[in-house]
């Protein structure tokens, strides 16, 4: 199959900056489309990656998950999308799609072989070749991993972060049933966390937040918590005690879980979707046995409910906050980051991309 030249920015090694890069991309097969990408979120996985502090990263990396493009071009069996639609690529481009949990729409957790193939870094079996993500300026992408984006065009950046912050919000609040008449904290508020408080908020929840910065009380207000709690602050934590029903902790840093499971009313669960460079401290096992309380984590979504999330969203008009930046400043935007200095999430516009070129 014929491929393509792309216009990208890589990272050549563990210690080298992203910088402009060409790659080739497939010309479409027969269930694929082509897309030019638009925009792309900035998500410290991309970060993690591009700098080598996760194991397995075959370099160059072209990384970037959080994609919204238009459709340029199809395979000759495609039927869900039409050529000129707006659409998104998320963290995964492929799946075996016939173990039992792809065939109930749970491709995060493919029990095939290789599991999920990434939307970059994702191929590290054998010879087979890398798979390069969305710091580019088009993708080819299987149609099943394909979404629709119904957000209005001038919404369509801000709900780039969906296809990873979103959804990775999203898969817990909705397997734990949260809705009205339920107490939900929600634990840091960062790129993850400003999504969980809008999502939950959405649902119908009572939502508390938790942050270590008294600074940020107002801006979760204004995200959709009803209560914000300072973690630092004993009797703070101390009033919500045994009362939320559900705990959605994004903070990616070592912390003592004990001061939130205390949190959780008999039968509650925390999930865990912040991955920190160390592990947590052991939890008290008295405090989940005592409560018959759960302490549980979850991975980004299926492709059926990320395309409900996105639905969800539109209708709703929930998009992620946003800073755009252009492709030449994402080693900025990187520093900027590791210092959370940002309300609360990069996007790229690719157009800068294209311009440099």
């Amino acid at each position: 199959m014929p491929n393509t030249k792309t216009q990208a920015y890589a990272a050549q090694s563990a210690r080298t900056p992203l910088a402009p890069f060409g790659i080739e991309r497939r010309e479409p097969g027969a269930r694929d489309v082509k897309i030019d990408i638009l925009y792309c979120g900035v998500c410290h996985s991309d970060l993690h990656t591009a700098r080598g502090e996760w194991g397995g990263v075959k370099f160059p990396c072209v990384p970037g998950h959080e994609i919204v493009g238009r459709v340029s071009a199809l395979g000759s069996q495609v039927s869900r999308v039409k050529v000129g639609e707006y659409v998104g690529v998320g963290c995964m481009v492929d799946s075996c799609r016939t173990c039992p949990a792809c065939r109930e729409g749970l491709e995060q957790y493919c029990e095939g072989p290789h599991g999920f193939t990434g939307t970059y870094n994702g191929a590290l079996r054998g010879d087979a070749a890398n798979t390069y993500g969305g710091y580019s300026t088009a993708i080819t992408v299987d149609e099943h991993f394909v979404l629709t984006m119904r957000h209005k065009l001038d919404r369509l950046a801000a709900a780039a972060p969906l296809l990873c912050a979103g959804i990775t919000t999203w898969s817990p609040l909705r397997h734990w049933k949260v809705g009205p008449g339920s107490r939900v904290g929600v634990v840091g508020i960062g790129g993850l966390g400003h999504m969980g408080i809008k999502l939950a908020h959405g649902l119908g929840a009572h939502v508390v937040a938790f942050t270590t910065s008294p600074a940020k009380r107002e801006d979760a207000i204004k995200l959709g918590a009803d209560e914000v709690v300072v973690s630092r602050n004993a009797n703070e934590m101390a009033r919500q005690a045994g009362s939320l029903h559900f705990i959605l902790n994004t903070v990616a840093a070592p912390q003592d879980l004990d001061l939130y499971v205390q949190l959780l009313r008999r039968d509650g669960t925390m999930t865990l979707v912040g991955a920190p460079p160390s592990p947590h401290a052991p939890p008290n096992v008295f405090n989940l046995i005592l409560g018959r309380r759960s302490l549980a984590g979850s991975a980004i979504g299926g492709i059926p409910e990320t395309q409900q999330m996105l639905d969800f969203c539109a209708e709703n008009d929930i998009t992620s906050d946003v800073e755009m930046i252009r492709m030449q400043e994402i080693e900025k935007a990187y520093e900027r980051m590791l210092k959370s200095d940002v309300k609360y999430r990069f996007v790229i516009d690719m157009s800068s991309l294209k311009s440099a070129g």
